[in-house]
C-alpha cells in the first residue's frame, strides 16, 4: 500500500478513527492477532516495515514487539472491500499474543 492510499480508507467508521488491523502470518496463513490502527500508526508501519497500532486502553502508538522483542515484519497490507479493516500480512518473530501465545485466537467458542 502507498502513502497516497491512506486517504482512501475510510477511518470515519470506526470508534476514534480507527480501523480494524488482522494480523495474519505469511507462511502459515494462522491468524495472529486483531488490533486496530489509526493514520499515524499506518504510517509508521508503512515507513518502518514493522506492524505499528493504536493501543485503545493506554491511548497512545505502540509498535508490535517494542518491549517483548516479539515483532512484526510486515510482508503485505490488504484492505478489504469497503476500505475500512486491514489484513496485516507479517513474518511473526516469537508469540504475537501478550498471554506468550503464537495466536491470541487459542480459546474455542464453538
Amino acid at each position: 500500500m502507498k502513502n497516497n492510499m491512506i486517504e482512501m480508507l475510510d477511518f470515519s467508521k470506526g470508534d476514534n478513527n480507527l480501523l480494524p488491523a488482522i494480523a495474519q502470518d505469511y507462511k502459515t496463513k494462522e491468524i495472529l492477532m486483531l488490533a486496530y490502527m489509526n493514520k499515524d500508526a499506518l504510517k509508521a508501519t508503512l515507513e518502518s516495515g514493522f506492524a505499528h497500532y493504536w493501543s485503545r486502553s493506554r491511548k497512545k502508538l505502540w509498535m508490535k514487539g517494542e518491549t517483548s522483542g516479539n515483532t512484526q515484519k510486515v510482508i503485505e497490507i490488504k484492505v478489504d472491500c469497503d476500505f475500512d479493516s486491514l489484513l496485516v500480512i507479517v513474518n511473526q518473530k516469537g508469540p504475537a499474543c501478550h498471554n506468550e501465545t503464537y495466536t491470541c485466537f487459542t480459546t474455542k467458542l464453538l
